[in-house]
């Protein structure tokens, strides 16, 4: 009988030694995105609410410019935005590891480099997501940045990043408002864009 016990917890222990750890789906999402660091592909606007009727039929980038262990900056660039006409390089989108997960910030800035009145805001995940896609409810500090300034109808905002074999998409999401915007991995633009405003 015990022989039989000694057998079976053997078995059993071998089992665990062979079966991988499940993989952390927010360590996962890091790694795909870090893989494809310095390289820029071209979008299009992929929703149509009026609010956002100057982006559409315009030409887009995204641009995973600069990568480390714990932070991914990523350049999102409109064509034909910008004051004098040109390219719009006022944002960037940072993804950062946290103690608790990741964390979306959105950095804007002016065409002379100097910040907006509302930047840096953004939101931590609030689950682990998955390999896929990650969703950024809005945090503390950025319902008080937009209440502060006006903005009081973004204190809902759900902001989320997804990447597929087919490619990258960023959305807003919250009552009465959808802004998403989608990348083709297919689609490389070589060389990638210049800096953002300000970087």
């Amino acid at each position: 009988m015990k022989a039989a016990l000694a057998l079976t917890a053997a078995a059993m222990l071998a089992g665990c030694a062979t079966t991988p750890a499940s993989a952390d789906p927010q360590d996962e999402f890091f790694a795909a995105l870090t893989a494809r660091c310095g390289q820029a592909y071209a979008g299009r606007l992929e929703t149509h609410d009026a609010a956002d009727a100057d982006m559409r039929g315009k030409a887009m980038v995204m641009h995973i410019r600069r990568c480390t262990a714990d932070r991914i900056e990523i350049p999102f660039h409109i064509a034909g935005l910008a004051e004098d006409g040109g390219w719009d390089r006022s944002r960037t989108w940072i993804v950062t590891r946290t103690d608790k997960g990741l964390r979306l910030k959105h950095d804007h800035r002016h065409a002379d480099g100097t910040k907006d009145a509302v930047t840096l805001y953004g939101g931590d995940t609030a689950n682990a997501g998955t390999a896929s896609r990650q969703e950024f409810p809005v945090d503390a500090e950025s319902i008080a940045m937009f209440e502060a300034t006006g903005r009081s109808v973004s204190t809902t905002n759900v902001w989320a990043i997804e990447q597929t074999p087919l490619g990258f998409a960023y959305e807003l999401k919250r009552a009465n408002r959808h802004f998403r915007v989608g990348f083709s991995w297919d689609r490389p633009v070589s060389p990638p864009p210049p800096a953002p405003w300000g970087w």
